[in-house]
């Protein structure tokens, strides 16, 4: 860095930008001359660093002493300080090159010189009064698009009170819109119940008409083939009645005597299938 060839700023103007715009409180009370010159402090020099990288990124002070380790490695506590170090470091060799910077070393931290320190000093300053002048246009900004004009007071005051009811009605109506969904949903199970239902009773009632058909069948055959048999029946009662009448009429009278007790049973059976012709 001592090579660059930056215009620089005398240290009157460079301690008085630090303290107005850079350091808040003690930091900026106590904060001198002395500190830059004749040889820049480390400790000075590192806390600058902190706050414009915290004025520009965000990153807190405190941030520093938090890096995590890349491994783990024994007593970890003798590295506390230089992990701060080593954080504002990297963070500044990420930074400088936007300020034409580019040969940013660690000694810049550890035993900072005056004129290399006073040269970034410089670099710093333009930038982060860029975007300080940046930042305070677009607060302008924002403030005149969020100020209302007194004039237009009353009639923002009724598009507020407007949009509250609406937002209150948009509400409301999304309640509604849930109950009347949970409903549906309900409704719809039920309906699904009912249809599961009303399909096994369509199964049921099919069944039941096969068994029908079925039926049907047999009560319409059963009556044909009773009559077919009472047929069959009444002509082989009919054959047995005109033999025996046959033999009543041409017999001999002779053998009526010795008529035995087998043609006396089967007299009666024949006897028996006249009752049961005669019974159809």
């Amino acid at each position: 860095m001592t090579e660059n060839t930056f215009p620089l700023h005398n240290a009157d103007a460079i301690v008085n930008f630090y303290r107005s715009e850079v350091l808040i409180g003690q930091e900026a009370k106590q904060f001198t001359k002395g500190d830059l010159t004749p040889v820049p402090k480390p400790e000075a020099v590192q806390t600058l660093y902190m706050r414009i990288l915290h004025l520009l990124y965000r990153f807190r002070p405190e941030c520093h002493s938090m890096v995590p380790f890349s491994e783990n490695i024994q007593y970890p506590g003798y590295h506390e300080g230089a992990t701060a170090i080593i954080s504002v470091y990297t963070r500044m060799r990420q930074f400088l090159p936007m300020c034409l910077v580019y040969d940013f070393s660690l000694n810049d931290l550890l035993a900072p010189s005056k004129y290399v320190f006073l040269q970034a000093a410089r670099a710093d300053m333009d930038k982060l009064q860029t975007y300080t002048r940046g930042n305070r246009e677009a607060e302008k900004k924002i403030e005149q698009l969020t100020t209302i004009p007194p004039e237009q007071q009353a009639e923002a005051d009724e598009l507020a009170a407007a949009l509250s009811e609406l937002q209150a009605t948009t509400v409301h109506e999304y309640q509604e819109v849930n109950v009347k969904n949970e409903n549906i949903a309900e409704w719809k199970t039920k309906i699904a119940e009912k249809t599961q239902k009303l399909s096994q009773v369509k199964v049921d009632v099919s069944n039941l008409k096969e068994d029908i058909t079925k039926l049907k069948s047999q009560i319409v055959e059963s009556p044909e083939e009773l009559k077919s048999q009472k047929e069959k029946m009444k002509e082989a009662a009919k054959k047995i009645k005109n033999s025996i009448v046959s033999r009543k009429m041409f017999g001999n009278p002779r053998l009526k005597k010795k008529t035995n007790k087998s043609e006396i049973d089967k007299q009666q059976i024949i006897s028996l299938c006249f009752c049961v012709t005669d019974g159809f």
